[in-house]
């Protein structure tokens, strides 16, 4: 007997977004930043999936496309199976309760001017009237998830510390009761001590409610506590995706294994020999045949700068853009 097929909260699919540039003169056409170059996965529902990257690398652009905060140049992203690409603000309008963002500053993010009962239920728009009793019970639900109290509600952001926050952030993100939760760098902007309570809230969350997180991250620390699976991104594209675990153990892609070995493991057990960046960095303002990443790898050949390397299974669920993954992989 055949499983059911179950259908991906997301769906991304070929991704594009290309940022045309001040012309510089009359005579010269203008330039391009080519932010994303064809970005395509999936998460599966209660999963939380990591996009690691330098800075620069489009994570920030992706996760504006996905909550269709920006236009889309081409691709396709399917939340519940329902396109949001190229919706206009009416139709995006009563899809957006299935799907609510946690951005970086926990400072910036909440308005001032409100409390924090207003700030927490502004997302209860996307539901249509409620009434000022349910509206409330919301409320009071949501920041009690979070560790607050109901009493919160009547204060201000001045109020509270960076970590209490975003706590209100992640509150306001869980109001509608959503499917996904994109997280950009949520715990970047805080103290180490308030980042491990806010990723152990995030891991609670996601126990109790099911909640699918989309997290992007530069931290490798944070995306390997958090997260089932992780897709690692240079200049617009996915160069390698995986299962957390496999892709830390056994990196496929040059770019992966030097992001790693950066990361110091005191008493980590076995040890390899370190590769480090090679050349100098290709800007998102250009696009060149062949490897993204040929002008700054060790191991680059001939080949990188002719033959572009797709994304190929070099294991169970893990998959890598290296024409040499198999011989990086011999040496981790």
């Amino acid at each position: 007997m055949t499983e059911p097929t179950t259908v991906a909260v997301l769906q991304v699919r070929d991704l594009v977004r290309h940022y045309r540039l001040p012309r510089e003169s009359l005579f010269k056409s203008p330039g391009h930043v080519y932010a994303l170059n064809g970005v395509s996965f999936d998460i599966q529902k209660g999963k939380s999936f990591g996009i690691v990257g330098e800075s620069g690398c489009g994570k920030s652009t992706l996760a504006r496309n996905v909550m269709a905060l920006e236009e889309t140049d081409a691709g396709s992203v399917k939340i519940l199976g329902n396109e949001v690409v190229g919706l206009s603000f009416d139709q995006l309008r009563p899809l957006r309760r299935h799907f609510q963002m946690v951005f970086q500053d926990p400072y910036g993010s909440l308005d001032p001017h409100h409390d924090v009962g207003w700030i927490v239920a502004e997302p209860l728009a996307a539901l249509g009237p409620i009434t000022q009793e349910e509206r409330a019970r919301r409320v009071t639900e949501a920041l009690e998830s979070v560790g607050l109290k109901q009493r919160d509600a009547h204060k201000y952001p001045h109020e509270f510390s960076g970590g209490q926050r975003q706590r209100i952030a992640i509150a306001r993100a869980l109001i509608t009761h959503p499917e996904l939760i994109v997280a950009d760098e949520a715990v970047s902007a805080l103290d180490v001590s308030v980042q491990a309570q806010v990723l152990n809230l995030l891991k609670d969350l996601q126990d109790t409610f099911g909640v699918t997180f989309m997290f992007i991250s530069h931290d490798l620390a944070v995306v390997e506590y958090l997260c089932d699976e992780v897709a690692v991104m240079y200049l617009g594209e996915i160069v390698e995706k995986g299962r957390t675990e496999d892709l830390f153990s056994a990196p496929a892609h040059p770019y992966t294994r030097i992001l790693l070995d950066a990361v110091p493991k005191p008493g980590s057990g076995k040890k390899r020999d370190r590769i480090k960046l090679a050349g100098n960095v290709t800007g998102q303002t250009e696009q060149r045949s062949g490897c993204s990443f040929q002008d700054r790898c060790p191991m680059a050949r001939d080949i990188c700068k002719i033959d572009k390397p797709p994304l190929i299974n070099v294991g169970p669920d893990h998959t890598a853009a290296c024409h040499f993954s198999g011989e990086l992989r011999e040496k981790s």
